[in-house]
């Protein structure tokens, strides 16, 4: 049985996604320190020109050591009206442009002012729309009562460990941050999947890798999707 955690983002590269599928239980890690300026609350997509561009959820200002779950939206702002304008390029370009700004807006059209709650709306919206039924937790609710925590790559083996499971799936970017002997003293086999970004027709001269889900969900079909999510090697 294979476990996957990972920090909640929004709206994620399909890599992310990819793990899910793959494991038998997924964990959205809300509680650690929140990040300025990293993935939690943007991503990109394509703009005018052909170029990336970042779609942004932007937030109150916090202590520096306010964790995921405790950062707060800052709904002052039309987020929300600039990101549809944002993604309204897509609309003469995509051919799955009416359905894709359905998920979104299944999304944003319900936010209140939790971060981590609306990136963890914005994955399972997308797991829904692609068929993908990966049981799915969020830590800060589980109450889990597990070993102390005296490294970071310990979060994940001692969750691991309290729920019972016997591999642990990470993305690649941990290879260099995880003691793997830690994991298989304690009989916890660690993988990590590597996704393969398949190149599709964005229409514009060229491919863009590793942009937000949306951007797929935007030119790809979902049986394309999920043909993309089984391209992973495991390391």
């Amino acid at each position: 049985m294979k476990l996957g955690i990972m920090q909640p983002y929004f709206f994620p590269y399909i890599g992310y996604f990819s793990l899910i599928n793959y494991c038998d239980r997924f964990i959205y890690f809300d509680t650690p320190q929140y990040i300025y300026h990293g993935w939690v609350n943007r991503n990109r997509i394509l703009k005018q020109g052909n170029d990336a561009a970042y779609i942004t959820v932007p937030t109150k200002k916090a202590a520096r050591d306010t964790p995921i779950n405790k950062i707060i939206i800052n709904n002052d702002l039309a987020w929300k009206e600039k990101i549809y304008g944002q993604l309204s390029y897509y609309k003469r370009k995509a051919p799955y442009y009416y359905k894709a700004i359905e998920v979104v807006k299944s999304v944003l059209d319900n936010a209140d002012d939790n971060l981590s709650q609306l990136c963890i709306k914005s994955i399972e919206q997308t797991c829904e729309f692609l068929g993908i039924n990966t049981p799915c937790d969020i830590f800060s609710g589980m109450d889990l009562d597990i070993e102390e925590v005296t490294a970071p790559d310990e979060w994940a083996l001692n969750i691991t460990k309290r729920l019972g499971y016997k591999t642990y799936v990470n993305p690649p970017g941990g290879i260099s941050f995880f003691d793997v002997k830690k994991y298989h003293i304690a009989n916890i086999e660690i993988e990590f999947l590597k996704h393969e970004l398949t190149p599709y027709i964005q229409r514009i001269g060229h491919f863009e890798p590793g942009l937000s889900i949306v951007d797929i969900m935007m030119f790809c079909s979902v049986e394309e999707i999920k043909e993309m999510l089984g391209k992973y090697q495991i390391l």
